[in-house]
């Protein structure tokens, strides 16, 4: 499925390919929250990073999370990078090289409709703000770590991936 996205004053534009769209995974983490959740947690999709194509990428500024280290005494840069607009402040993805081929829009940078989840995982649950009432369905999924399942392997469970396979290109012309 083609996503079109954009920040809020709409200085950053972008369109991605993505075989998971649907947003169904809310993360609690305080990265995530304070960087893109007002509501106490982010959302973000699954995208091929190569069918990413980006207007305004001079507005773009990246931020890298200080991670505690192993041993508790100090801390590492994340090789993560969340990608946001310098002027309004837009959470708009993350890239990972540790991952290169994906890339993760943020659901709220999202224009395109996307389809309603059937449920919600609720995952990094240790990481909660205590004013966050996780809401959903009683049977969500809720993990206090990252779940085992990944975003593609959730969408294959729920018959959802054909509905999102991106076109080859052989099959555009």
């Amino acid at each position: 499925m083609q996503l079109h996205g954009s920040c809020h004053c709409a200085k950053v534009r972008f369109t991605v390919e993505s075989p998971e769209p649907v947003p169904f995974m809310r993360c609690y983490c305080s990265i995530c929250r304070k960087t893109a959740g007002a509501g106490g947690y982010a959302i973000n999709l699954g995208a091929i990073t190569r069918s990413m194509k980006v207007q305004g990428k001079r507005e773009l500024r990246i931020y890298r999370a200080h991670l505690p280290d192993d041993e508790g005494i100090g801390t590492h840069l994340s090789s993560a990078r969340r990608y946001f607009c310098r002027h309004c402040g837009s959470a708009l993805w993350l890239w990972d090289p540790t991952w290169p081929e994906l890339v993760h829009p943020h659901a709220s940078a999202i224009d395109t409709p996307l389809p309603t989840p059937p449920e919600n995982v609720h995952c990094l649950l240790d990481s909660k703000a205590p004013w966050v009432r996780v809401e959903g369905h009683p049977n969500d999924p809720c993990f206090d770590h990252y779940p085992s399942m990944s975003l593609a392997q959730w969408h294959e469970r729920k018959g959802l991936k054909s509905l999102a396979e991106p076109r080859r290109d052989s099959e555009t012309s």
